[in-house]
Order: structure tokens, then sequence, then C-alpha cells
């Protein structure tokens, strides 16, 4: 069996990536709420899913406050597709 990978199998990234993998794009306060995580949490997670090439964050500004958001990139997409099988593995599905 192949392992899972073990930046995807961190729980809050791993919400992040299936939230991501669903929509367009999403902001980090939709992020935040999602999740329930803290800003600090959150945005320590996304450094490294983004460091990895599995999303690209884009920080702008609206007005004057900052806007952050993120997109699954295709290698984000791929390794999420092959961490979700290996699961079904484990699980025999």
């Amino acid at each position: 069996m192949k392992e899972l990978d073990p930046l995807l199998h961190s729980q809050l990234r791993l919400a992040v990536m299936s939230i991501l993998m669903n929509v367009e794009e999403a902001d980090f306060v939709y992020l935040k709420e999602k999740t329930e995580a803290t800003a600090g949490n959150l945005s320590v997670q996304l450094d490294k899913l983004s460091k990895a090439g599995y999303i690209s964050v884009e920080k702008t500004f609206a007005g004057r406050k900052p806007r952050t958001v993120c997109r699954v990139a295709d290698s984000g997409r791929a390794a999420f597709r092959q961490y979700v099988e290996s699961l079904r593995g484990y699980l025999g599905l």
C-alpha cells in the first residue's frame, strides 16, 4: 500500500485542501470560519501547503483591508486524489 502523504495527513491541512478541492477559490476569512482554526495556525498551514506547491496564495487589498485568496494547484489536486486513493486502500474500499 502507498503511504499517506504526511503533508495532507494533518487535520487542518486536510480540511483546507478538502474545501479548496470543491471551490474555485477561498479567502482566508472563509477558510478560518469553515475550519474553526486560529488565524495564526491557519496562516502557518497555508504557508506549508503553498511551499509544497499544493496551493497558490494571493495577497491583495480590498480597499484598505488585506485579502488573502487561496486556490488549489494542479499538483495539489493530484496529491489530494492520491491521498484519497491511498486512504481507500487502507480502508479496503
